[in-house]
C-alpha cells in the first residue's frame, strides 16, 4: 500500500492534532489547514506545512492540493457543540455542511481519490434501539447532527458519480489524550464529561454538575461510550489504508468500545483517585 500525502483539515484541533501525530507515527506524510477558531497551532509538530484559513476558501485548497500532491482528506474542520447548533442553526450548515460541499468539490475537481469524514453519533438522534449499530435510522434531532448527515449524503452521492472513495466515521463520546502528553484537549468552554471533571479535581472549577437524575439507568444519570482520542485516530488511520487497498470499496461504521459508563460512574472512578471527593 503506498502512503499518500494527506490533508488533515481542522488538524490543530483537539481530535485531529491527535490524528496528524498518528499519521506522523505511522510514516505518512502530512498537511493541516485550520482557521483557528479553536484550534492551536502549538499542538503540532514545527515541520508539518500548516495553513490558516478555511476549507470552503477554494483557491487556498486548490493550492494546499498542488503545492503539497494531496492524495487523501483526513476532514475534521467544523463546529461540534450541539446546544450551540440548536441556538445558531445556520452557523452549523454554513461551518460543516456548505464548507464540506466546497472542499469535496475541490476534491473531486483535482482527483484527489481518498477522503475520510469525521461523521457522529447525532446523526441517529434518539436512536431505536441500544447498543446502535450503523442499521439505526439516522434521524438526527439537532442542526449539528443533521449537518452531518447531509455532508454523509453528499459523500455517498459523490463516489457514486466520480472516482472517489470514503470513509464516514460516527464518533460516540470522545475522551483522554495523547499517552505522550504531545496534544490535548485544550480548548476553552469545554463541555465534555470528563474534562470538565478533570479540570474540577485539579481546582480549575469549583464544583462539577451533573444534569439529569431520573435517567433510565441503574443510577439514573446518563450513559455514554466513552472512546479515547488515541483509539479513535488509530481508526482512522485504518479506514484510510482500508480506502487506498481498496478503492472500490466506502466505509461508514461507528466508533465507540460499545459499553457503555454512566455520568455517576465516571466521577466516582476519578475521586477514587483523589484524596477526597470532588465538589458536586
Amino acid at each position: 500500500m503506498s502512503k499518500v500525502p494527506v490533508l488533515v483539515t481542522g488538524g490543530a484541533g483537539y481530535i485531529g492534532s491527535h490524528a496528524v501525530l498518528a499519521l506522523r507515527d505511522a510514516g505518512w506524510a502530512v498537511a493541516v489547514i485550520d482557521d483557528l477558531s479553536t484550534g492551536a497551532r502549538y499542538l503540532l509538530p514545527e515541520d508539518v506545512p500548516f495553513y490558516e484559513g478555511n476549507v470552503a476558501d477554494r483557491e487556498l485548497v486548490d493550492r494546499i492540493f498542488a503545492e503539497q500532491k494531496i492524495g487523501a482528506i483526513i476532514h475534521f474542520a467544523g463546529s461540534i457543540v450541539v446546544p450551540e447548533s440548536v441556538e445558531k442553526p445556520l452557523d452549523y450548515y454554513r461551518n460543516n455542511t456548505v464548507a464540506s460541499h466546497a472542499l469535496m468539490s475541490a476534491a473531486v475537481d483535482a482527483g484527489v481519490p481518498h477522503f475520510v469524514f469525521s461523521s457522529t453519533a447525532a446523526v441517529y438522534g434518539e436512536p431505536e434501539r441500544v447498543p446502535v449499530d450503523e442499521s439505526v435510522a439516522k434521524l438526527p434531532i439537532n442542526p449539528y447532527g443533521a449537518s452531518k448527515l447531509m455532508t454523509e449524503r453528499m459523500l455517498e452521492d459523490s463516489a457514486a458519480a466520480h472516482p472517489i472513495n470514503y470513509a464516514a466515521l460516527r464518533y460516540f463520546n470522545v475522551s483522554g489524550a495523547d499517552p505522550s502528553g504531545r496534544s490535548g484537549q485544550v480548548g476553552k468552554g469545554s463541555t465534555h464529561l470528563i474534562k470538565v471533571a478533570v479540570e474540577a479535581a485539579v481546582g480549575k472549577r469549583d464544583h462539577i454538575d451533573v444534569f439529569g437524575t431520573d435517567y433510565p439507568t441503574d443510577d439514573g444519570s446518563c450513559v455514554r461510550d466513552y472512546i479515547h482520542v488515541s483509539d479513535l485516530v488509530a481508526a482512522h488511520v485504518k479506514a484510510l489504508e482500508r480506502l487506498i487497498e481498496k478503492p472500490e470499496e466506502n466505509l461508514v461504521l461507528n466508533l465507540a468500545y460499545g459499553r457503555g459508563l454512566s455520568v455517576l460512574e465516571v466521577l466516582d472512578a476519578l475521586d477514587r483517585l483523589l484524596p477526597e471527593p470532588m465538589p458536586r
